[in-house]
């Protein structure tokens, strides 16, 4: 079916003016819709990407919610603080640790007692 309408549109890609024959035409031509899909393709791709780098940033905060005996490192991931202010906190006996040779270990439920 063929219709002889002209509509004058402009190229959602280039943003030149065309004559499109139907309504719902939205580039002036092959390339321009080829063009705009793969930018389409392209910014699918990166978001695809930023999602899992997201997933990879939160999965060792879920890791160490799930523990019952955290490391100082850990510690300093779970409430966001540097490893001096940790120490600090440990010296000062906020919160109460226990030391398994060269490696101090804190208790989860010490931690969450502060906030209580």
């Amino acid at each position: 079916m063929t219709t002889k309408i002209k509509i004058q549109r402009i190229c959602q890609h280039c943003g030149n003016e065309f004559m499109a024959r139907t309504t719902v035409t939205q580039y002036c031509g092959d390339m321009c819709a080829k063009r705009a899909y793969k930018v389409r393709m392209r910014q699918a791709k990166i978001e695809r990407s930023n999602i899992e780098t997201e997933a990879i940033r939160k999965k060792p905060l879920e890791e160490i919610k799930t523990k019952e005996y955290l490391s100082i490192a850990e510690t300093c991931l779970l409430l966001g603080l540097s490893e001096r202010t940790v120490y600090r906190l440990l010296q000062s006996g906020e919160i109460p640790s226990t030391k398994l040779g060269r490696r101090t270990i804190i208790k989860r439920a010490n931690i969450e007692s502060l906030f209580a």
